[in-house]
């Protein structure tokens, strides 16, 4: 059986997870994966002396290894694997320090020619970072952005979320290998994605997600983005560790402010203090992506034809921070009575969202 240099990879790849120094420096020394395969492990002991442990798990990967079965297995998941030379691969990590030398993947991959943004931020995050996230994953997923995250808990499943309402593409970068749910309750998450965007990973099938890959997949979700946007982040943060890549992959990295009191905060008002830009709406994003403002538009025609004039008023001063009827009284001074029944019919209109009881959110 003729193996192709693509299977090779595929060994190569799956042989080395978490450790990308290493497999760039045998890349570079070797030139192709097959003269690896090929190559006696006293020799590749010698070479790499400070490796002998990843080193002997390669070449005890390599008698076992049998690319026939493990091509059917690829296909029997419904996986397709992309080395780094395949003309398939993603225009955008090519330029990544230590680049993946591979990725699996569940659905499509990212285009070359349409924008994308990636929307990190706190797993345990507030109803202000989660309203936040959906909101700008819905807006530049209609504005034609392709939205790029990591699937897990709080900001991220909400940007995934929120794309998927407004229609686009969203592709989630998994830690483990992409046959691998998790987390295990973001099940229909994880299929949705799979038909409205896609899951990549450098990580082969079966891999469980573990603690040291996530900061790996990190620079694969900044080096996917021409953007990088930080819902919620604390002041120590795997989120900052995605804006510290992207600003070494030259990526412009934005963020959305928060209260000064509030430690989910802490992070992001610290990066727009650094320099990061402010993300105070989508069709911002949007225009720093050179995309027309066409929400804009949209959005006041639904305003103007949608709304009666008190209507209005209340969803003017709704907002990503969730506010009680009392307090919409006092800035709108419309009697509690009709601010009630203008909070039930925005609701109802979809340009409201209450997220815990009596107090709402604008939505759109």
């Amino acid at each position: 059986m003729r193996i192709s240099m693509e299977a090779y990879w595929h060994w190569f790849t799956s042989g080395l997870v978490g450790e990308p120094g290493l497999f760039w420096r045998l890349a570079e020394q070797y030139r192709t994966p097959e003269r690896i395969f090929m190559a006696k492990e006293e020799e590749l002991l010698m070479r790499f002396p400070k490796n002998q442990r990843a080193i002997g798990g390669l070449c005890r990967r390599r008698k076992e290894w049998d690319f026939e079965k493990e091509g059917e297995l690829l296909k029997r998941k419904g996986i397709t694997f992309i080395s780094c030379e395949n003309p398939l691969y993603p225009c955008r990590l090519k330029t990544v320090a230590h680049k993946p030398g591979g990725l699996y993947v569940r659905g499509e991959l990212p285009k070359d020619s349409d924008p994308s943004v990636a929307i990190v931020g706190a797993r345990a995050c507030s109803a202000y970072g989660r309203s936040a996230a959906m909101w700008f994953g819905r807006e530049l997923a209609k504005g034609g952005v392709q939205v790029i995250s990591g699937m897990a808990a709080g900001i991220d499943g909400c940007s995934h979320q929120g794309a998927l309402e407004g229609g686009g593409k969203t592709f989630g970068i998994l830690g483990g290998g992409v046959d691998v749910c998790y987390p295990e309750f973001h099940r229909e998450l994880y299929m949705r994605l799979e038909q409205q965007g896609g899951l990549l990973s450098e990580s082969p099938p079966g891999i469980r997600p573990m603690r040291h890959l996530f900061p790996l997949r990190n620079r694969i979700i900044s080096g996917l983005a021409d953007m990088v946007l930080i819902i919620e982040a604390k002041a120590k943060s795997g989120s900052l560790i995605t804006a510290d890549l992207a600003l070494e992959q030259g990526r412009d990295v934005y963020a959305v402010p928060g209260r000064l009191e509030d430690s989910l905060s802490t992070g992001c008002n610290n990066l727009i203090h650094q320099g990061a830009g402010i993300a105070l709406s989508p069709e911002q994003i949007l225009e720093e992506l050179g995309i027309n403002g066409k929400l804009k538009k949209q959005i006041k025609k639904h305003e103007k034809n949608d709304l009666e004039m008190a209507e209005n008023i209340v969803y003017s001063c709704l907002g990503l921070q969730a506010q009680g009827p009392e307090e919409l009284c006092i800035r709108t001074k419309l009697p509690l009575i009709e601010v009630l029944r203008i909070l039930t019919s925005l609701e109802l209109k979809g340009y409201a969202k209450e997220v815990y009881k009596n107090n709402f959110i604008r939505v759109l």
